[in-house]
């Protein structure tokens, strides 16, 4: 790809913009750790939850759509589509929980719902465990897809890539703490998605329109499997098993960073960042509507293009590029670069401010120094900064598959997911549960990868391994909860007085009076209704883009109604 003096201009500007919002808050975030982790708690709704879906658009997930949709169809998407149920439980049932916990991370979460040796050294271990190794192959794998970017559109080796972009990234990152992240992550999220819109713009009129792209696709596969959004269950496109693993096991089973199972990681941080329990509310609705309604389409069409474009390619993923790299006029070139470093950068940015405060505050303080000075702690969060971009730039150069690293870190956290949703509304949950939970994940996923011989890149088998690594490890974490004492009862009661979650699974401890003000059949119709307007969103503007205009209006419609009701009916229920 040639750029142009201008393309080179408009990057300088986006790098310098960045580097300035940096030294902006470089001196308020050096005051203490609440500040560089969570901004003083002022973090509003709309600025919490622009930065989380921010986080989320990186670098790899046009790549990663692209090589779904060319694999599997646009129904292969319901390997991440099936989390908006996950999505929407956190947003009625457990965000306002989250921001009543007034903890920093959801590591120093363990020693407020357990007690004991075992709540400490489960902080400790899921601290470390997420920090690094996790926390390491998630920036690892952005990274990659990054640099397969900058090769295929600069020809920089990936290696070089690699060192360029974490120097960038570390040094606004580590200066300006999470007020700088989630800013930045503001403007990066709009300048990703104008960029991603106008390839998708530049790549369908190449091949005509939108409607010409649909009629070379059903010339090439006249059963339209690959245009399906709902998998015809006896394709090879999608088979039966794996559709059903998706939608039935996926959301509610396994540990996805963004996609937690009752919310957790940054998408927890960012609750804990907002000033009250609405603001929390809000910011987890708003980030699940443009997640999973605003954002994939774009991305979908190019892949489709690239299908017609460049058939049989070896790495689908490489067809994004491909079409960036042939079909972008001067000018715009500079501009989509920029886009695709902002995506990269607002989750790299994310990801290290993430993972540092688990060291800080559930490592290094909780283990060393409990009772230093608060801007000792922000100094060591620069430092825990740079570390984990150290580790995660080898795990990097080893990576080879975007789609083979999201389905691996889904297979490792299958079956810990029912623990973390319970752990809330059941007084039972102990700590060696959720001890139990992860370590069963771990060994039954690598067994049955590594021993029995299930491939993670294979759709049949993939299923087969979530199905068995989900049952393995929920009779693990259940037999363990039943074998080792509950929590004592007045850290319960402490417990239940700070987060007043209710519900009749803390009737045990609190009283018919207390478990009442739990979650209700308002709440569910809430949770209902609003993975049912994700859904009239996503497949409304897919049915305008495919030649259904009709059926798109009125899904965006009921879906855009069904919206003001939810959140009118949830102010009502704040009143009340």
């Amino acid at each position: 790809m040639i750029l142009t003096g201008l393309d080179w201009l408009i990057l300088v500007l986006y790098f310098v913009l960045s580097l300035a919002v940096g030294l902006a808050f470089a001196g308020r975030a050096a005051k203490s750790a609440e500040e560089y982790f969570l901004s003083g708690r002022r973090i509003p709704w709309w600025l919490a939850g622009t930065s989380m879906v921010a986080t989320t658009f990186a670098a790899d997930t046009p790549l990663a759509v692209t090589g779904l949709t060319v694999k599997h169809g646009i129904a292969g998407n319901w390997l991440w589509w099936s989390f908006v149920m996950s999505g929407m439980l956190t947003v009625f049932f457990y965000a306002r929980l989250w921001r009543r916990a007034q903890v920093m991370t959801d590591a120093e979460f363990a020693e407020l719902r357990y007690a004991g040796r075992p709540a400490a050294f489960l902080r400790v271990f899921r601290a470390a465990y997420l920090a690094v190794p996790i926390n390491c192959l998630i920036i690892g794998w952005v990274t990659h897809a990054m640099a397969t970017i900058l090769g295929l559109t600069l020809g920089v080796g990936k290696w070089e890539a690699t060192v360029a972009l974490f120097l960038l990234t570390a040094l606004y990152s580590t200066l300006s703490g999470l007020w700088g992240v989630v800013l930045t992550d503001f403007v990066q999220f709009i300048l990703a998605m104008a960029g991603s819109l106008a390839l998708a713009v530049f790549a369908v009129r190449e091949v005509g329109g939108l409607s010409a792209l649909v009629a070379a696709l059903h010339a090439r596969f006249p059963d339209d499997a690959p245009l399906a959004l709902l998998p015809d269950l006896h394709s090879a496109w999608m088979p039966a098993f794996t559709f059903f693993v998706y939608v039935a096991v996926n959301w509610w089973a396994s540990w996805y960073p963004g996609a937690e199972p009752g919310g957790g990681g940054y998408i927890a941080q960012r609750l804990f960042s907002t000033p009250n329990e609405r603001h929390a509310f809000l910011a987890a609705l708003w980030f699940n509507l443009a997640h999973y309604a605003l954002r994939p389409w774009p991305w979908i069409l190019v892949a489709l293009v690239s299908m017609v474009l460049y058939p049989g390619l070896a790495n689908p993923e490489e067809g994004y590029v491909r079409v960036m790299v042939d079909l972008l006029p001067p000018y715009w070139r500079g501009f989509l670069l920029a886009a695709f470093f902002a995506a990269y950068m607002s989750t790299i940015s994310t990801h290290l401010n993430w993972g540092a405060s688990y060291l800080v505050n559930d490592v290094y303080r909780r283990l060393w120094r409990p009772e230093a000075e608060p801007r000792h702690y922000a100094a060591v969060g620069r430092l825990a900064t740079v570390g984990i971009m150290l580790v995660a730039g080898v795990i990097t150069y080893y990576l080879r598959s975007v789609e083979g690293a999201w389905k691996f870190l889904l297979a490792i956290g299958a079956g810990t997911g029912l623990v973390y949703l319970l752990r809330w509304y059941w007084w039972r949950i102990n700590a060696w549960s959720e001890v139990a939970a992860m370590g069963g994940a771990l060994a039954f996923s690598f067994g049955l990868q590594w021993g029995v011989g299930l491939r993670v890149d294979d759709a049949h088998d993939f299923a087969w391994l979530m199905l068995l690594t989900v049952a393995g490890t929920t009779a693990v974490w259940v037999a363990v909860t039943y074998l080792t004492p509950s929590e004592p009862l007045e850290h319960l009661q402490r417990f239940c007085a700070r987060v007043r979650p209710g519900g009749p699974g803390w009737r045990h401890i609190t009283g018919p009076a207390a478990s009442a003000e739990g979650p209700g059949p308002r709440d569910l119709l809430h949770w209902t209704l609003g993975c049912l307007v994700v859904y009239l969103g996503l497949f409304g503007i897919g049915a305008l883009l495919l030649g259904s205009a009709g059926r798109g209006i009125l899904f965006l419609t009921a879906a855009t109604v069904l919206t003001a009701w939810i959140v009118t009916d949830s102010a009502r229920s704040w009143q009340a």
